[in-house]
């Protein structure tokens, strides 16, 4: 939304100074349907790097005292839970990061998920939270969907989509040229008043923070129900044909997710799950031992993961044991050493594993992307994503406040940014943005629509089209 009218681009009769305009009117009309949206994004993410890079998903971490003992078995710690919950299915076992600290099982019953913390060393309770009731979940459950389920989710799948256009508009609007300096783009005069000086730190904010904002609305837009869902994630998921020899339940591995929460590697959301019931696998929980909680957690072990780790159990006669260490559940702060196994719930075999190296190459990129995006890389990664959270406030803020300062007083048009006189530079603008746009294509939709609806309604009724200016 920037007032980018500098006489410097170009003289007032040159093509350039024409398409400035187009850029200008794209990215103000962009600006009006994005900014709510950005900010919304931008102060829920605030909540949800807080928890991920400062404490943890369900709330501060819960310690132990370690005093030299060891740990109980896991299934007599899964006991003490459900002599609480007896009534509740048990779903899932998390293994504590560190010795000091409680392990987690996670319940379900009457539609609630339920986290309970154990000491592992004595078996007491410490801790019940509901999942779907903290900071954290209801964060996300905004973030992804403003709590309108698949409405609010295309709604913020357009406003992604207008805000890479916004970002095209203004990188060429403030791209130095015509005698502009790289000086007075990357830094901010603070010398200026007024609008000026609001303008000049639009500007500068917007342009450095550019590339960034771009990564994560991609990487938003993966998770999306029409882009990411439709076209971008099922081409990319980690390809269950390299299991082959085993079979293969009508589940995906999105149904490991809890409600509302993305907790699964995104590769994998889509593959479906292996089907227990068959000789398939290599050896696993070893011959002659029952297969329980207490053998795969072993197994997990045998296997190399340590540390955090969860171990969802079966909840169907043909479910698996899924042992799973990521970066989307918070387990690790690496995700190129994401890992995923999976164990047949009568014969203890492996039936089958994905890790990091076996995914396709975009979803490699978006395992990265996405825990950047998330803060899951470390204390750096989530400073910085706060930051970053702060300066898309202010680039929304500054915004209002140019366009606020720039309105005639006593009036309460939108002013928008005039259109240019040549038509055909005009249409060529618009064919451009929605060139850009149509890559995603409810965005692309949506910008068709608007132009139709100004070219067959507003631009004919007079009294609409001068207050729409």
């Amino acid at each position: 939304m920037a007032n980018v009218e500098r006489a410097s681009h170009a003289d007032a009769g040159t093509r350039p100074s024409r398409f400035h305009a187009v850029a200008w009117r794209w990215h103000f009309y962009a600006g009006l349907y994005v900014v709510p949206f950005l900010l919304m994004l931008a102060l829920t993410g605030l909540v949800m790097v807080f928890f991920t890079g400062f404490q943890t998903r369900l709330g501060p971490a819960v310690t132990v005292s370690v005093a030299d003992r060891a740990p109980l078995p896991v299934s007599q710690q899964a006991q003490a839970v459900m002599a609480l919950r007896s009534q509740a299915a048990l779903r899932e076992y998390v293994a504590p990061p560190t010795p000091e600290h409680a392990s987690w099982f996670v319940v379900a019953r009457d539609g609630v998920n339920e986290a309970v913390a154990v000491d592992p060393y004595t078996g007491q309770v410490l801790q019940l939270v509901n999942k779907d009731d903290t900071w954290f979940a209801w964060a996300q459950k905004i973030h992804g969907t403003l709590l309108i389920g698949d409405v609010g989710d295309r709604l913020i799948e357009i406003a992604s989509g207008l805000a890479i256009v916004m970002i095209v508009t203004g990188l060429y609007l403030w791209w130095p040229r015509g005698g502009t300096r790289w000086a007075q783009v990357l830094v901010p005069d603070l010398r200026l008043k007024g609008r000026q000086w609001w303008r000049s730190l639009h500007a500068s904010a917007g342009f450095w923070l550019s590339a960034v904002l771009l990564m994560f609305l991609l990487t938003g837009l993966s998770w999306a129900g029409i882009w990411g869902g439709k076209f971008v994630q099922p081409w990319n998921s980690f390809p269950a044909a390299k299991w082959d020899a085993v079979p293969l339940s009508d589940a995906t591995h999105a149904t490991l997710n809890a409600a509302g929460q993305h907790e699964v590697p995104w590769g994998l959301e889509k593959t479906p799950l292996p089907a227990s019931g068959s000789s398939a696998g290599a050896v696993g929980v070893p011959a002659g031992q029952p297969v329980n909680l207490d053998t795969v957690a072993a197994l997990a072990k045998q296997l190399g993961f340590a540390g955090q780790h969860h171990i969802q159990l079966p909840q169907t006669d043909t479910g698996v044991f899924t042992i799973s260490a990521d970066t989307m559940s918070g387990d690790l702060g690496n995700p190129t050493q994401d890992r995923t196994v999976h164990v047949d719930r009568y014969s203890g075999r492996v039936l089958a594993e994905a890790a990091f190296a076996d995914y396709p190459l975009l979803a490699k990129a978006m395992a990265v992307g996405i825990a950047l995006h998330q803060g899951d890389l470390g204390l750096w990664n989530a400073v910085l994503n706060v930051l970053f959270c702060l300066a898309i406030v202010f680039l929304c803020v500054s915004g209002v406040v140019i366009w606020w300062k720039r309105r005639p007083k006593g009036q309460w048009r939108l002013v928008a940014p005039p259109a240019p006189r040549e038509p055909a530079l005009w249409k060529g603008g618009a064919v451009v943005m929605c060139a850009v746009a149509l890559a995603f294509p409810l965005t692309g939709a949506v910008l068709v629509a608007v132009l139709l609806l100004d070219w067959l309604v507003i631009s004919r009724l007079p009294p609409l089209r001068a207050a729409l200016r």
